[in-house]
């Protein structure tokens, strides 16, 4: 039975102060609010006297202030970067400089598929190309700490090299960009896929845990519910694009306006790219046509 998909948009951010959210772990959010980051980009701590720290954040200078006093006494062993947008990544560096730490993640940047023909990526400008990890972290692969071990679970969708990251023995997962409980992410081509994005629901799926710590906003408290809750959300967004087709609209912006007609006009561009990843994915699977590989300005029509 499907569940509903339920949003949670209480959060307090508590800008410059490090806030406990689980045992041996706490979170320090950026003062970096958009309609994409929510309240900011959250970075947590994980660790007692030796600890390591997951998605330091953009290059802001009163977070990197705040992470260093935070972490003040503390040894930092290792740096894990859930992937390589600009609000997750860039302080990466300079916490390295200050702590001799070392870098984690899946992998460098990359887009989930080639660029087409005559195609521009519209969120190259977002992306951290620099950041190159000292550990490329295999999927299942565990990194161990003082008191603490967190794994890597490959989660592809949002970027081609998104990793959650599970604190072991715990129940925690810090879901970064995947499962966020104020929104849906965005998945948009050619660095996201949705039928990539799909698939690490259900590896999410298949697992037991407790609770979700994300990327942005507060936690998902119950994971299994809201997962089954974004894949049918997901699935119901799959079916609104074949109603727009079936209905005589052959453009994207057609669809957008329809699908998307309460959402916040700001963000009409990213769900163009949204709707660009299910017809992706739906012309892939043969139930939609179009003339070339999809894109933006294609024209569409049902199989």
């Amino acid at each position: 039975m499907a569940e509903d998909l339920t949003f949670d948009m209480e959060f307090s951010p508590a800008y410059g102060t490090p806030v406990p959210v689980a045992y041996g772990v706490e979170r320090l959010t950026v003062n970096n609010p958009s309609p994409f980051t929510f309240h900011g980009t959250n970075t947590y701590i994980v660790g007692g006297s030796s600890v390591a720290v997951i998605d330091p954040g953009p290059e802001n200078e009163a977070h990197f202030r705040a992470l260093m006093a935070a972490l003040k006494g503390r040894e930092v062993t290792h740096i894990f970067v859930s992937h390589t947008h600009r609000d997750h990544s860039p302080l990466a560096r300079r916490l390295k400089e200050a702590t001799g730490a070392v870098t984690v993640a899946e992998g460098p940047h990359r887009a989930a598929r080639p660029l087409h023909v005559g195609e521009t990526n519209p969120f190259a400008e977002s992306s951290d190309i620099d950041f190159v990890p000292d550990i490329a972290v295999a999927d299942g692969e565990t990194i161990e700490g003082d008191g603490w071990a967190l794994s890597s679970l490959h989660t592809p969708g949002h970027t081609a090299n998104h990793a959650a990251f599970a604190l072991e023995g715990t129940g925690v997962v810090f879901s970064a960009d995947h499962v966020m409980a104020w929104a849906t992410t965005i998945v948009a081509p050619p660095d996201g896929s949705m039928a990539d994005f799909m698939a690490s629901v259900d590896t999410l799926l298949e697992r037991d845990d407790r609770i979700f710590f994300p990327g942005h906003g507060g936690p998902v408290k119950e994971p299994t519910s809201f997962l089954r809750g974004l894949r049918t959300h997901r699935r119901m967004r799959e079916r609104a694009v074949l109603e727009r087709i079936r209905a005589g609209d052959r453009l994207i912006p057609d669809m957008v306006k329809v699908i998307y007609a309460s959402t916040d006009p700001r963000l009409h561009g990213a769900a163009a790219l949204s709707v660009l990843a299910h017809l992706e994915d739906l012309v892939e699977k043969g139930r939609v046509v179009t003339e070339g590989p999809p894109s933006l300005a294609g024209t569409y029509w049902l199989a």
